[in-house]
């Protein structure tokens, strides 16, 4: 069974969106891991071109940015997505902080409706905002 160990981001400012991350996710910045420096510099690439961030409760993979060309963000086919409390604050805060609001959309699943907001990170990259429903 594989396990996910890293989820790179290609951006054109990776500190800021390393920061923007980290805010959202309530994850910490680190220095990138040796290992991935070694993966880097043996790909050619200069790691200093690149952040890191870790959930600090060890249940979230590590998130990595990494300066360099990315493919169009008119469409997502793969994002995040954020379980969050009360929605509609965290869309706030993370307006705050630099996101925007795309759009909210409502399913209709019979006894239950699920609604989410879709956001672009600062860099235009897309991801969705739902309140859990645990």
């Amino acid at each position: 069974m594989a396990s996910i160990q890293n989820i790179t981001f290609a951006c054109d400012e990776p500190d800021e969106l390393a920061e923007f991350w980290a805010e959202a996710l309530e994850y910490e910045l680190e220095p990138i891991p040796p290992a991935l420096v070694d993966a880097l510099e043996a790909a050619g690439e200069d790691p200093s071109d690149g952040r890191s961030i870790f959930d600090p409760d060890g249940d979230g993979p590590r998130i990595f940015f990494k300066r360099g060309p990315k493919s169009p963000t008119e469409h997502i086919p793969i994002h995040l997505d954020l379980d969050v409390h009360d929605r509609e604050e965290a869309v706030n805060t993370l307006v705050e902080h630099g996101a925007t609001k795309v759009e909210t959309k409502t399913l209709d699943l019979g006894e239950h409706e699920q609604v989410w907001t879709v956001m672009n990170d600062p860099e235009g990259n897309g991801f969705c905002v739902a309140a859990s429903s645990k």
